[in-house]
């Protein structure tokens, strides 16, 4: 089965677009999981401003309504207001306000008509405090429902103290309710444990001209005059605690800055706050606060992401590995396959070889009896050397074919080929040459084409007694160089064409050696170069 190398590069492009497709899809769904988790807790986190905002705009509305029945009947602003108050029931239905209060005006150093409404509302002497140095004050004569902690805020002036009057001269001027910056309430006089706090003031304007009761109405610049505020004191923890009531337990953490962002005062803390605060706008009269929850899903947030994440990237992963290993089984039966066909080459080749061999042996044995008979002078002599040559080139082949020794040195195969060739003695001392061991199949390449050389030179060439033989071999650099030179033979040998010995030789040195060969025949010699990698086995 020959590989298919188009379709396999197809399907590894394939799978590596679908392994990058499952990547991409799964960053999509991990980012949209974690935007919608980031959106679903913007949406939990815009409701409850909005809840805090319609209560404080509830609140509002509270002032409102007693602003519109002070104006209508100013003598009986006292009783009227608590009537009104108690069938509205503020503190039930817009729990969060600590009242509902009135302050009303009063020109500088002239507090007996504010002194006259609180004993009225109070039924006791009740004095303004505390003393300024302001043109006008605003005193508070009313707070319902009355409480004894209350009771502390009774008298005093709100236009003394720098914040409160702030957020007054605001409202007096736009007439709109109006909130003031952070501050301390004055009933927490009697309160251990004080929390911050602030108010919002309603304008009630003078329904008469300004002369016509001088001492209750308050006049400034181009500002209408004014008789009074309505107003609303809030402890912020009592408020927040009472807006969102157990929806704080659901929320890791909450804060409250009275101010646009984290830099301005903070009003209200409760729990840790989290890296994945969400920040809202509060509304308060006519300021801007800041809120952050933290609703503390970390877990949720980036756990549910990154498990889709995760899950994308093994099933990316997968896939790569199933065609990996898809892949080397293909590789392995390919390469089976074509250890198979080199297996039934090299099986083909060692046929011919055989047959080659065989009659290559019978040429060989008649020119070693050839060669015997010219050197002996009588049939025994000539029994005993053929006798002796035959043994030697039998003991040499069963010694390679059988691996009897673990590597074979390459001047001894050269020497006994030489040897069985008839080289002289004196000749054969002469050929040396580094000693370079072979391995198994460097030891029956080498000797084959040695034989090769002999036989086809006892045929031929020097060996057969008509020219002159020189073989040598050196290491240089990380290769051994042969050499087998010819001279003087009586025709130039025919190298053009390659017979099936040739082919034999060359296929030998370039599979079991790895290395290459080269002929060369020119006037009337012979010269060929073995070259290969120097691989010595281990001793």
């Amino acid at each position: 089965m020959r590989p298919n190398s188009w379709a396999d590069r197809l399907l590894a492009l394939l799978v590596r677009f679908v392994g990058l497709v499952i990547l991409l899809a799964t960053l999509a769904a991990a980012t949209a999981s974690f935007l919608y988790n980031q959106s679903e807790e913007a949406d939990r986190a815009e409701r409850v401003a909005a809840q805090v905002n319609m209560r404080l705009h509830d609140h509002v509305a509270v002032l409102k309504g007693v602003r519109a029945l002070y104006q209508s009947d100013a003598a009986a602003s006292g009783p009227g207001i608590r009537a009104y108050l108690a069938a509205l029931q503020p503190q039930v239905q817009a729990p969060g306000m600590e009242g509902v209060g009135i302050a009303a005006a009063m020109r500088a150093d002239t507090p007996a008509a504010v002194e006259a409404k609180l004993r009225e509302n109070y039924g006791r002497d009740i004095k303004v405090w505390p003393m300024t140095d302001q043109p006008v004050g605003f005193v508070v004569v009313l707070v319902e429902p009355f409480t004894p902690r209350r009771n502390a805020a009774l008298g005093f002036d709100m236009y003394s103290n720098p914040t409160r009057r702030a957020a007054m001269r605001r409202a007096w001027q736009t007439g709109q309710p109006a909130a003031s910056g952070i501050v301390q309430l004055a009933q927490e006089k009697g309160v251990k444990v004080k929390q911050p706090g602030f108010l919002i003031y309603v304008p009630v304007y003078a329904r008469a001209p300004a002369g016509t009761n001088p001492e209750t109405i308050a006049t400034s610049g181009d500002s209408r005059p004014i008789e009074a505020f309505v107003y609303a004191p809030f402890r912020t923890n009592d408020m927040m605690k009472a807006v969102l009531g157990t929806q704080l337990d659901a929320i890791d953490g909450i804060e409250i800055f009275a101010g646009e962002g984290p830099s301005a005062p903070l009003v209200f803390r409760k729990g840790t706050m989290g890296w994945d605060a969400q920040e809202q706008i509060l509304r308060v009269a006519d300021r801007q606060w800041t809120m952050r929850i933290s609703y503390g899903r970390l877990l949720e947030r980036l756990g549910r992401p990154i498990a889709i994440l995760i899950f994308g990237i093994a099933l990316a992963l997968l896939a790569t590995q199933l065609h990996r290993v898809q892949r080397r089984r293909i590789d392995a039966f390919q390469a089976l396959a074509a250890e198979k066909a080199r297996h039934a080459e090299d099986r083909e080749l060692m046929i011919g070889e055989m047959a080659h061999r065989m009659k290559n042996a019978f040429a060989r044995i008649g020119a070693l009896a050839r060669i015997t008979l010219r050197e002996s002078a009588s049939l025994d002599e000539f029994e005993t050397k053929f006798d002796g040559r035959m043994r030697a080139l039998s003991d040499a082949k069963q010694m390679l074919v059988t691996g009897a020794v673990d590597n074979v040195e390459l001047g001894k195969i050269v020497r006994r080929e030489l040897e069985l060739a008839g080289w002289p003695s004196d000749r054969l001392a002469a050929t040396t040459g580094p000693d370079v061991r072979l391995d198994d199949e460097g030891a029956q390449a080498l000797s084959l084409a040695i034989h090769e050389f002999v036989t086809n030179s006892i045929k031929y060439g020097a060996l057969s007694g008509q020219g002159d033989l020189a073989v040598a071999w050196r290491r240089d650099g990380g290769d051994v160089e042969f050499s087998w030179i010819e001279t003087g033979l009586p025709e130039t040998p025919q190298i053009d064409s390659e017979s099936f010995g040739t082919h034999f030789i060359r296929s030998l040195i370039e599979r079991q050696l790895k290395g290459h060969w080269q002929r060369r025949a020119a006037d009337h010699g012979l010269s060929i170069t073995i070259r290969w990698p120097d691989r010595e086995p281990a001793r």
